[in-house]
């Protein structure tokens, strides 16, 4: 199972991780990326790596 996180501090909203994202996890809201429920979570890291603000955290768990 794995965790995202994302820092809502440093999110600029560009969307690039719900773009990238296979399953469909994260969403916008409010303008900033959100990832309410990680148990779909693939484990790939796309969000992690096309986040420009390192605002997006994975978690093995």
């Amino acid at each position: 199972m794995y965790l995202i996180t994302i820092k809502e501090d440093k999110c600029d909203g560009c969307g690039e991780c719900v773009e990238a994202c296979p399953v469909n996890i994260i969403d916008m809201v409010d303008g900033k990326a959100v990832c309410e429920d990680s148990s779909e979570c693939i484990g790939c890291e796309s969000c992690v790596a096309v986040c420009p603000t390192e605002a997006v955290k994975f978690q093995e768990l």
